[in-house]
């Protein structure tokens, strides 16, 4: 009940009637404040008329005016310059630290207001808002769009210095560890990201020059060399396989020499997977990318075309696993490139995100305004969430709205955060 005190106080979203205070005097709210997310008063700088006299300052909101006792409020001297404690109830008188009574004024929520919230909160229909779409302006839409994708790209972000934090300050490190991740597009994108951090790219890079070297390090790292991993279905003819004891031998070899430590082959999920997406087809794939020098940041940062990130990205599995999807088991030839779907997944949810986040690092804006401009020019993805959004009158053009409609479901809709949502503002002050 206090977060929803809060957003009717911020946003002005008063009852009819004249605000008073407890002792009668008219308050009229010329500016709320700003609001404090941290520890200390609730609003900052406020300006209220009480009474006719102008009061600058802080404000206090409690569901109880006892709450200003239990919190400790009294004791603390942040809490002295509080020209006015906003309650749901009044049930006590209060003071500061130096013995000085408050004015306090009781804020009833408007019935509407209260009605439209528990609806947000409870509805089991999904999203809870979809009424107030089709009524929505353009330019409001559009405002909070943009704003949901700018968040997504900070929130990637972070991600991204915590991987690059992981790889002792290494972009080029950081970036193939958020490849990786993504080319376990969902269902092993854990697994992809921890078997990356697992890789010492410094001494792969002695063994560039072959591929099959690199392939059996890729492939000894995830564990799917392992004599363990033979007991399984998709590894059962494995033993009777040339290539699969050729990259055994080698991984062995090399893992001594740099004394690697495989990952946990129960990691990968093959589960409803297309052979397509098997572990073995995307680490090939990505092992080829290492080898033709395209897994590079470098590489990436120098484009500035869609065109030309989907040339670098762009790849094919090792000649062994044209045939294969398995180890031990034939398939018809099929060089398994990327299809279209996958590339513009991994600009989406690779590139742009990499191009923004070293863009804020390095404080060169171009690259964070090619971040945009390409999300834009990308298409759409399509997913359960960006369906649902249409679905309920909300248009999606570019990659730049399915990002922002994916955000605005995990961060806010999910989360129940209405009150942060401006849709969810719209509808609350919305009239039955």
């Amino acid at each position: 009940m206090e977060q929803l005190i809060h957003y009717v106080w911020k946003h002005k979203l008063f009852p009819l009637k004249p605000l008073e205070t407890t002792d009668g005097q008219v308050v009229e709210v010329i500016d709320p404040g700003l609001h404090n997310m941290n520890e200390g008063p609730d609003f900052f700088n406020a300006k209220i008329k009480i009474g006719g006299t102008l009061w600058a300052g802080n404000v206090e909101i409690h569901e109880k005016s006892s709450d200003w006792y239990l919190h400790g409020h009294d004791k603390d001297p942040r809490y002295d310059n509080i020209i006015l404690h906003v309650c749901h109830i009044i049930d006590r008188n209060v003071c500061d630290s130096q013995g000085v009574f408050l004015k306090q004024m009781q804020l009833e929520i408007p019935e509407s207001i209260l009605h439209h919230y528990k609806e947000l909160l409870s509805t089991d229909d999904y999203p809870p808002c979809y009424q107030i779409i089709p009524s929505l302006t353009p330019l409001m839409i559009h405002s909070w769009m943009s704003a949901l994708q700018t968040e997504r790209l900070e929130q990637k972000t972070e991600a991204i210095l915590e991987r690059v934090k992981k790889c002792d300050g290494s972009w080029e490190a950081g970036y193939f560890v958020t490849l990786a991740r993504n080319y376990g597009f969902g269902k092993n994108g854990d697994a992809f990201e921890q078997w990356a951090l697992s890789i010492p790219l410094k001494d792969v890079d002695h063994h560039r020059d072959q591929l099959y070297q690199i392939e059996a390090i890729f492939m000894g790292q995830a564990g799917l060399l392992n004599s363990e991993t033979l007991l399984k279905p998709y590894q059962k003819d494995a033993l009777n396989d040339g290539y699969f004891t050729k990259l055994r031998n080698e991984y062995i070899y090399l893992a001594r020499k740099f004394n690697l430590q495989p990952i946990d082959y129960r990691l990968w999920n093959f589960f409803h997977l297309r052979p397509q997406n098997f572990p073995y087809i995307r680490i090939s794939q990505l092992a080829n990318l290492f080898y033709q020098h395209k897994a590079n940041l470098s590489q990436l940062l120098e484009k500035d075309s869609i065109q030309a990130m989907e040339d670098v990205l762009e790849v094919s599995v090792t000649p062994y696993w044209e045939t294969h999807y398995t180890f031990g088991s034939t398939s018809t030839k099929n060089e398994k490139h990327l299809s279209p779907f996958s590339l513009n997944l991994l600009l989406i949810n690779t590139a742009v995100p990499m191009l923004f986040a070293y863009g804020r690092h390095r404080g060169k804006e171009v690259l964070c305004e090619r971040a945009f401009d390409i999300l834009e020019k990308l298409k759409a993805e399509k997913n359960s969430i960006v369906s649902m959004w249409q679905q309920v009158g909300l248009k999606v053009e570019n990659a730049g709205d399915s990002q922002a409609l994916i955000q605005l479901k995990k961060e806010y809709c999910d989360r129940k955060e209405c009150l942060r949502c401006r849709i969810g503002y719209e509808y609350l002050k919305k009239k039955d």
